[in-house]
């Protein structure tokens, strides 16, 4: 499929898997919810909310892609881009260590957004469960990263007064454009991409209930 694919699709596809990394999807998350809940921040100057997003970006995906680095060149792992479900394993652990830290301190901040409560929990089981799964299958992080989004953007229109249309069919048409990406250029098989998207969605789904 990868050598029938024209050039210019498998780079656009390519882009696109970078720019929605799963690692960059509470980064995002933290952004929509700037933008569609600012209430929320009321009491917070602008120089601290930009210090929570940078924070968010730090702990979420600096911090979990510069170990996959560092285990990359201290050769535990052959490609920085974790082929193999054994290359996955540290960086699982190392990911679910930062996604239950975030959680600990939204959950005993009240400053926080309840929606942020529930999504740093989703993504922690998310991140949980897939650490499980890789025993057995190469599940598709892409997939668990914006469903999960998707469904968090889903779930917030239920919290908030919001009109969250726009938004919602947004995330919807994105969540389509990743995992058509990932079948692109990954070698994930269609079975590894529909049970990553269906772990995103269950436990943001679990994650609201039990937050809720």
């Amino acid at each position: 499929m990868e050598n029938n694919t024209p050039k210019p699709l498998r780079f656009t596809a390519q882009l696109v898997s970078y720019l929605f990394h799963p690692l960059f999807i509470p980064t995002f998350f933290m952004l929509y919810l700037i933008r569609v809940i600012p209430y929320e921040f009321v009491g917070i100057t602008e120089w601290q909310l930009q210090l929570r997003v940078f924070s968010v970006f730090w702990l979420t995906a600096f911090f979990p892609a510069f170990a996959v680095f560092l285990l990359w060149r201290l050769k535990f792992s052959e490609s920085i881009f974790l082929r193999t479900q054994k290359e996955r394993i540290i960086p699982y652990v190392i990911t679910m260590f930062f996604y239950w830290w975030m959680y600990y301190l939204s959950r005993n901040f009240h400053d926080q957004p309840l929606a942020l409560k529930f999504f740093y929990f989703g993504i922690f089981i998310a991140t949980s469960l897939g650490l499980i799964i890789n025993n057995f299958i190469k599940v598709s992080l892409h997939a668990i990263g914006i469903s999960g989004l998707l469904t968090a953007v889903i779930l917030v229109s239920f919290i908030y007064p919001i009109n969250n249309v726009i938004w919602i069919a947004f995330a919807a048409l994105l969540a389509a454009v990743v995992v058509s990406a990932r079948m692109i250029v990954s070698d994930h098989t269609k079975q590894e991409l529909i049970i990553g998207f269906a772990i995103g969605i269950l436990t943001q789904v679990i994650a609201y209930f039990w937050v809720l």
